[in-house]
């Protein structure tokens, strides 16, 4: 436990360097075997990309150190709680665990909580803010997407 919690607080020291140079405070750590594999920090503030969050750009880094898009056996140390963009890549991604240091009600008064968004995705499609629909199109002369997909793998 000693050993994650090291790797815990290396994802807060990674989010306060990224707040000293201006970025958000968010860093996280991928860890494999007890050791660190990849790391990263918040960069929307550098790239005005809002799907650049420490914990996705962990990911990408870790799947390419591993060159492969499963990270089983992994681990994430985030210095905040995981949004559910983030969560939702690290489950697909195979991530084993999740340790976060600040919670949404620690970053709530700060404008850093996502509770509201996990709330929102709780609801059935047709409850949520964001219209969701599902139309059912396909093209015609073509073979259906997913078939055409498994043929080709």
């Amino acid at each position: 436990m000693e050993k994650n919690l090291d790797f815990l607080q290396r994802a807060i020291e990674l989010a306060y360097a990224n707040v000293d140079k201006g970025g958000r405070p968010f860093g996280a750590v991928i860890v494999k075997d007890g050791k660190i594999i990849a790391q990263a920090v918040n960069e929307i503030m550098d790239t005005n990309d809002p799907t650049a969050h420490a914990e996705l750009l962990a990911i990408r880094a870790a799947s390419r150190h591993l060159g492969s898009a499963s990270l089983a056996g992994c681990s994430v140390f985030a210095s905040g709680h995981p949004c559910p963009m983030c969560m939702g890549a690290m489950r697909l991604a195979g991530i084993a665990e999740v340790t976060y240091a600040y919670s949404n009600e620690d970053g709530g008064p700060f404008g850093l909580s996502t509770a509201e968004v996990y709330a929102d995705l709780a609801r059935p499609f047709e409850k949520q803010s964001m219209k969701i629909r599902h139309v059912p199109a396909r093209l015609e002369g073509r073979t259906d997407l997913y078939p055409h997909w498994k043929q080709q793998h």
